[in-house]
């Protein structure tokens, strides 16, 4: 291993570290603009440089390797000199926008202007004046502060995994754009925001809307999707004004989806603040005891089995744990939290989450996925499958192979076949792919709601499970069978055991319930990814409906009952990802109007009809989660499951799979809400849609 001095003190680094990462390893700290920890190294802003003794001139640290008997000042007069004239250049063109622009107080183009730069301008010439390119309703351009990192460029390749950026001219002319001018159609393209260190690309929608001084920053946890990205909410006395990526190396690395990101203005839109009760066909505003009473009222005299509840896709475990207990205590076996029908949860832990983990995908040489689109279902799973592709000439190469819908993954994937009957193959070792997963020392099946959301999902769960044994997908020290959720709160709710009890009945049978006279009440936990028309045209030829949510949304409008709860920035909560990771969102605001946490909600209810449930505050509500299922007592850990059997055997169908995102700007009550992701599916999903036809 290399052996070099830097600044006086002698360090041993692995082969082909970088001279700037040898640095950083002693604290040292390297200014850098064109360098990322995650990109590919053009070595283009200079700002890097230092001395090597024997060198006739200053190195690029981020693009040399440090090797042995190197020795490196990062402090002599040859590197402030050097850095203060790259600095003089890079500010050449550079306009006096830091007063207006949305960059400042995070920028590091001003931040290394302070530490490195001059205090005056020997510059006396006309700046240049770049016109503004269109990338699409959420990247905001100023092109003519761009310092040319290549930074955006080169995430948008490698990354993202759409060649739409790129730049055209050379030198004082050079610029960067799209070509043809139209929107990126990345579902990452936020991250250029992030990645640009100066600021030439900011946030649409956030445009001169704050400065981060006035924002307060609270760590949360993402429900867009079942990743669980780790996220910092910035907000601004009662309103979220940005959502923002933390770092986490085992689930979104540094990196959120757009949806993430941008939806979070459907926070401010559509909101339920205040209960309602239904009285001569019109929801009218009502006292939490009013609504409350309505319910009671019309629980009064009900059997449990006329009852039943049915959890939503953005239900947090407290919320499910008080539900779920409420149903017990009205002696209702009735409940589901299955929206889409997937026919999961009824065995083994192993049966239902991602058990390599996101980050066990690097690990992976043949993936097989099943009935699943991730660059819609699960952006970051599909970002990390990307990574992991990219590495295929230092580590292996990857083969992906796809039953199910024939998309642009932004990867080099076979299309396998549509639906079930490809999958046999695989299973009966007819297929060619058969001999990809036997000949992997790390194969992987992903199977995703698409596949199990059908009649014979049980029965496509079971061969999926059977290729991961037959193929060495499941063997000591690995397990390659995993499940794609789409849902953040179904992980957690399944845990629980948020399923029909003995004698119970699913969502189809809590619908014809509804419709037969059987069931006399629902309880819908922010429920509106199901028909909810089958319930019945209202309470007198249905269910009499209690929605409880944070938004009018689907189910809302059809509701007898309406309780105001919290969305995910307004409370503290436990959700679990798709990899059956704990995980905790903190409140960064006040729920609106009269609208509550939702736990608290039933709890209060439970007290009125004389069932109080057992805790009074967060505290005892997770003791109690942990109680149910020790999982609950442990946070941010990849659990280790044994496969154990699930699934049913039996005939599957010949129709091929389908994702359940049909558009991945709307998916829930508060994307739908979002006026930017409106815009998004307009100028992005719509024109794809036109050129498909």
């Amino acid at each position: 291993m290399p052996k070099l001095t830097i600044d006086g003190i002698e360090i041993e680094v692995e082969p082909g570290t970088s001279v700037l990462q040898a640095c950083e390893r002693l604290g040292i700290e390297i200014p850098r603009f064109c360098f990322h920890d995650r990109l590919s190294v053009p070595a283009n802003c200079r700002m890097c440089l230092v001395e090597l003794e024997r060198s006739p001139k200053p190195i690029a640290s981020c693009a040399n390797p440090a090797t042995d008997g190197m020795v490196i000042h990062t402090d002599s007069e040859l590197t402030k000199k050097a850095r203060k004239g790259v600095m003089e250049f890079l500010l050449i063109n550079h306009p006096l926008d830091c007063p207006i622009c949305d960059q400042g107080g995070e920028c590091d183009l001003q931040d290394q202007a302070v530490a490195y730069g001059l205090d005056h301008s020997r510059y006396q010439e006309n700046k240049r004046a770049v016109k503004e390119k269109y990338l699409g309703p959420l990247i905001k351009t100023f092109m003519t502060r761009c310092i040319h990192c290549t930074r955006c460029i080169r995430f948008a390749n490698e990354i993202a995994g759409v060649e739409e950026l790129g730049a055209t001219g050379r030198g004082e002319h050079m610029e960067i754009g799209t070509y043809i001018e139209s929107a990126i159609t990345s579902e990452l393209s936020g991250n250029l925001i992030d990645v640009c260190p100066v600021g030439a690309l900011t946030s649409k929608p956030y445009a001169f809307a704050a400065r981060p001084w006035e924002l307060k920053r609270t760590d949360s946890i993402d429900v867009m999707d079942a990743v669980g990205s780790s996220i910092r909410i910035d907000s601004r006395g009662g309103e979220v004004m940005r959502v923002l990526p933390r770092l986490h190396e085992d689930v979104n690395e540094e990196w959120i989806s757009d949806k993430t990101r941008f939806a979070c203005d459907g926070l401010k839109r559509q909101r339920l603040d205040r209960p309602y009760v239904r009285e001569d066909g019109r929801l009218q505003p009502a006292t939490w005891p009013e609504a409350f009473a309505a319910v009671a009222d019309r629980l009064s005299g009900l059997k449990g089995e006329e009852t039943a509840a049915i959890a939503g896709d953005l239900a947090d475990a407290e919320g499910l744990m008080a539900l779920k207990d409420l149903m017990a205590s009205l002696g209702s076996p009735n409940l589901d939290c299955r929206q889409d029908g997937a026919k999961i949860g009824e065995g083994p832990r192993s049966g239902y989450i991602f058990n390599t983990g996101i980050a066990g995908i690097e690990s992976a040489d043949a993936i097989l996925l099943v009935g699943t689109n991730p660059r819609w279902e699960a952006p970051m799973v599909n970002a990390r499958i990307r990574k992991r592709w990219l590495l295929g000439g230092q580590i292996g190469a990857l083969k992906v192979g796809v039953v199910g819908p024939d998309v642009d993954l932004t990867y080099r994937k076979e299309h396998l076949g549509a639906g079930p009957r490809t999958l046999e193959s695989i299973a009966e070792g007819k297929n060619a792919f058969a001999d990809v997963l036997k000949a992997a020392e790390h194969p992987m099946v992903i199977v995703g709601m698409g596949a199990l959301t059908r009649s014979d999902g049980a029965a496509v769960l079971a061969m999926a499970r059977s290729i991961a044994e037959t193929y060495g997908a499941v063997k000591e020290g690995w397990n390659g069978f995993n499940v794609l959720h789409t849902a953040a709160g179904r992980v957690g709710a399944l845990d629980l055991g948020f399923l029909p009890g003995e004698g119970g009945r699913d969502l189809p049978g809590i619908l014809d319930g509804a419709q037969s006279g059987a069931v006399k009440l629902v309880w819908l936990y922010g429920a509106d990814e199901f028909d909810v028309s089958q319930l019945g045209p209202d309470a007198d030829n249905g269910a009499f409906v209690v929605y409880q949510g944070h938004h009018g949304d689907r189910a809302a409008h059809r509701a007898d009952v309406i309780l105001p709860g919290a969305a995910y920035t307004e409370k503290n909560a436990t959700y679990v990802n798709t990899e059956g990771r704990v995980q905790r969102a903190r409140m960064a605001v006040f729920p609106p109007g009269d609208a509550r946490e939702d736990w608290r909600i039933i709890r209060a209810f439970s007290e009125t009809i004389g069932r109080k449930l057992p805790y009074d505050s967060l505290t005892q509500v997770r003791n109690r989660l942990a109680e149910v299922n020790a999982v609950f007592a442990t946070l941010d850990r990849l659990p280790e499951e044994a496969l154990g059997e699930f699934g049913e055997a039996g005939k599957v169908g010949s129709a091929g799979f389908v994702s359940p995102v049909d558009n991945f700007y709307m998916t829930d009550p508060i994307s739908r809400a979002s006026i930017t992701m409106a815009k998004c599916m307009d100028e992005i999903v719509g024109r794809a849609s036109a050129a498909a036809e």
